[in-house]
């Protein structure tokens, strides 16, 4: 396994380009109805029903603070596991157009900036040097707050 340790699938949101390691990545997924469910975040678009399991399904746009957009052609959702106090979690993430898989050397991931009390940079494993391009390497189970995963226990099927 060694070989896929530096491997991320590479994503697009707004400008901005963000990588999740391969191996927290289970599929991508076109984008396809999503069932809305009340008093979630606003972040939470609902629930896909993924060959018979239920998934809840996050946008990252909203997730980040970013404005929304239409959804294009391009619009896909990454199908993640993520690692949680109570055990593993499968989620949707839907962002604006995947990329590729890169392989960043350890020598060209650089620990986050920390800025003030360093919250945003939590849901970052590092920053990616590939080329002359600058990936943000997310942390996939961090990107939820435990009360987040709490509101959203209640629709896990």
């Amino acid at each position: 396994m060694a070989i896929q340790q530096n491997k991320y699938l590479s994503f697009v949101l707004e400008n901005e380009t963000y990588g999740i390691h391969i191996l927290k990545v289970k599929e991508i997924i076109g984008m396809m109805p999503i069932t809305h469910v009340p008093r979630m975040p606003d972040f939470v678009k609902g629930v896909i029903n993924l060959r018979g399991k239920i998934i809840p399904v996050i946008d990252l746009r909203l997730k980040f603070s970013i404005p929304g957009s239409v959804y294009s052609d391009r619009t896909c959702i990454i199908v993640v596991e993520m690692d949680c106090e109570n055990g593993k979690r499968i989620n949707g993430l839907v962002v604006d157009s995947v990329c590729e898989v890169l392989a960043i050397a350890e020598e060209n991931i650089e620990a986050p900036p920390t800025y003030g009390d360093g919250i945003e940079q939590e849901i970052l494993t590092g920053i990616g040097k590939v080329k002359d391009k600058v990936i943000m390497l997310l942390d996939t189970d961090k990107v939820l707050t435990t009360n987040e995963i709490k509101a959203m226990s209640r629709i896990e099927g």
